[in-house]
C-alpha cells in the first residue's frame, strides 16, 4: 500500500514537472483573451461601431442612378412612317436622383448621440464581462493552489508518519516499546495515505477545471506556476464599507452600464417626439432617354400635288410640300442632350395623424425611462449590500485566519511536545495519534482560511479598483 502511494505520488511530481505552468495573470490574459462570452460581447461593440457609422449617414445625401432597356415588340405604329405594323422598336434611358434631409425633427442629431451612448454601453457591458470572469479565474486559480498546499502539507504528514514508525521500530528492537504500539501508527500512516490520494485527485480535479475555464484542451500539460502566495496585508479594511461604496460607484462598469442606459432612455425619447415634428426633404433627378428607330428628315426637294381647280377654268391648283427621307436615329451622344430632363424642389410633411403610432411611441419611451432609472437604483442597492456583504466575509475570514494561525501554533507545539512524551513512553501511541490528528486538522484549517481570506480580500479590493492580477 505505501509503496503504491509512493509510485502514485511520484508519477504525479512527474507529471506536473512537465507541464506547462502558468501565473495568475497569465491565466487571467488568456480567459480574456479567449472567452467566448467575451468574444460575443466584442462583437456587439463592433455593431455599436457600424450603428454609429449608420447614423453619420443620415446626415448624408441619398443618391441614386438608373438605367433601363426596353424592347417593344407587335403592332404599334411606326413612328417613322405612321402607319400599323407588325415592328419591334428599342428605347434606353437613365438617370439619377439626389435627396437630402433638411429638417427631421433632429431626429438624426439625436441618433447620432445615441449611437455614441450605445458605444460606451457596450463597452461598459464588455467591461463588466470582463471582471466577472476575472473573478472566476482567480477563485478557480486559488483553489488549485488550496488543493496543492494541502496536498505538499499531507505528503509532509505522510513523511513525519513514516519517520515516527522507523523510530518507534528501534524502540521496539530495544524493548523500550511493545511491539503492539506499532499498529496505531501503521493505521494512521494508511489512513493519511488515502487522504493524500483524495487531495491529489481534487487538485487534478480543480486543475482540469481551471483548463476547462481558459479553453485549453491540453490540461494534462497545464499547471500553475509556483507563485509566493502569502496573506498580504491591505489597507482597504481599514476603511468603512460606506467609503467602498462611494468609490465602487465611480469605478464599478454595471453602474456605468445603467447609467448609460438610461441615458440611451432619454435619447430615445427625443427620438420619439422627433417624430411628431414637421420634416423638410429636398430632392434633384436627372433623366435622359435614347431611341434606336428611324426618323424621317427633310429632303432635298418638293413635290407638288393637287388639292383642287380653279372654278370656271379648272385649273388644277397645287400644293408643294418638303420632300423627306427616311435615315437613321440620332448618335446617342446628341440624344443624350436633347432628351434630358431636371426635376427639384422641397418637400414638406407635416404629421397630423397615424393613428396614434407616434405619441404611444413617446408614451413608451417614458416608460422606459422609468424602468431605467428603476433598474440603475436597484444596481446601486445590489452593489451596496454585495460591498457590506463582501466587506463583512473579508473581515470575518481574516479573524478567522489569524485564529486558525494561533490554533495551527499551538496545536503544532503540543504534537511536538507529544512526541518526545510518546518516545519516552510517557503517553500511548494511541494518545500520541490524537494529538497528531488535531495537528492535521490545524493545518488544513489554516490552509482553507489562508485562501478564503485571500479571495475575499480579493472580491473587497475588486469593488474598490483594485485589479485582479497578482495576489501578493
Amino acid at each position: 500500500m505505501r509503496k503504491t502511494v509512493v509510485f502514485l505520488f511520484l508519477l504525479f511530481v512527474a507529471t506536473t514537472a512537465q507541464a506547462q505552468q502558468y501565473t495568475l495573470l497569465e491565466c487571467v490574459q488568456i480567459a480574456l483573451d479567449k472567452n467566448i462570452a467575451v468574444k460575443q460581447s466584442e462583437f456587439d461593440v463592433e455593431n455599436a461601431e457600424i450603428a454609429k457609422a449608420d447614423a453619420v449617414g443620415n446626415f448624408l445625401p441619398n443618391l441614386n442612378a438608373s438605367a433601363s432597356h426596353s424592347w417593344n415588340i407587335g403592332l404599334n405604329q411606326n413612328i417613322t412612317t405612321g402607319i400599323l405594323e407588325d415592328v419591334t422598336t428599342q428605347f434606353t434611358s437613365m438617370g439619377a436622383s439626389l435627396g437630402l434631409d433638411m429638417y427631421k425633427g433632429l431626429q438624426n442629431v439625436n441618433q447620432l448621440h445615441r449611437a455614441n451612448l450605445n458605444i460606451l454601453a457596450q463597452q461598459y457591458r464588455l467591461d463588466d464581462m470582463k471582471d466577472d470572469v476575472m473573478l472566476l479565474v482567480a477563485n478557480a486559480y486559488l483553489q488549485v493552489k488550496f488543493n496543492k498546499e494541502q496536498v505538499s502539507a499531507q505528503q509532509l504528514q505522510v513523511e513525519v508518519t513514516q519517520q515516527d514508525i522507523e523510530n518507534t521500530k528501534i524502540q521496539i528492537d530495544a524493548g523500550t516499546v511493545v511491539p503492539n504500539e506499532i499498529y496505531e501508527l501503521e493505521a494512521n500512516l494508511a489512513s493519511q495515505q488515502q487522504e493524500l490520494i483524495r487531495l491529489q485527485n481534487l487538485q487534478r480535479i480543480s486543475t482540469i477545471n481551471l483548463a476547462q475555464l481558459l479553453l485549453i484542451e491540453d490540461y494534462e500539460n497545464f499547471d500553475i506556476a509556483d507563485e509566493d502566495f502569502d496573506v498580504p496585508f491591505s489597507e482597504i479594511l481599514s476603511k468603512n464599507p460606506k467609503e467602498i461604496f462611494e468609490k465602487a460607484l465611480t469605478l464599478r462598469n454595471d453602474i456605468k452600464l445603467s447609467e448609460t442606459n438610461l441615458a440611451i432612455a432619454e435619447k430615445d425619447l427625443a427620438i420619439a417626439k422627433g417624430v411628431l415634428q414637421p420634416s423638410l426633404r429636398g430632392f434633384y433627378s436627372y433623366s435622359s432617354r435614347f431611341s434606336y428607330s428611324d426618323r424621317l428628315v427633310p429632303g432635298e426637294g418638293f413635290d407638288e400635288f393637287p388639292i383642287g381647280f380653279v372654278e370656271g377654268t379648272n385649273t388644277p391648283v397645287l400644293s408643294r410640300r418638303a420632300q423627306t427621307k427616311v435615315v437613321g436615329p440620332l448618335p446617342l451622344s446628341e440624344q443624350f442632350g436633347l432628351n434630358d430632363g431636371h426635376n427639384f424642389g422641397l418637400q414638406l410633411q407635416v404629421p397630423i395623424f397615424n393613428r396614434g403610432a407616434a405619441r404611444n411611441q413617446v408614451k413608451r419611451s417614458r416608460v422606459n425611462i422609468l424602468r431605467s432609472e428603476t433598474a440603475l437604483e436597484q444596481q446601486r442597492l445590489d452593489l451596496e449590500s454585495a460591498i457590506n456583504q463582501a466587506y463583512n466575509d473579508a473581515k470575518g475570514a481574516f479573524a478567522f485566519y489569524e485564529a486558525a494561525q494561533k490554533t495551527l501554533f499551538f496545536r503544532e507545539q503540543a504534537r511536538e511536545v507529544a512526541r518526545s512524551r510518546f518516545e519516552y513512553g510517557v503517553i500511548n501511541v494511541f494518545d500520541f495519534v490524537q494529538v497528531n490528528q488535531r495537528y492535521e486538522a490545524a493545518v488544513t484549517n489554516a490552509i482553507r482560511a489562508k485562501y478564503d481570506y485571500i479571495f475575499k480580500l480579493k472580491v473587497i479590493e475588486f469593488y474598490f479598483g483594485v485589479p485582479i492580477s497578482t495576489v501578493n
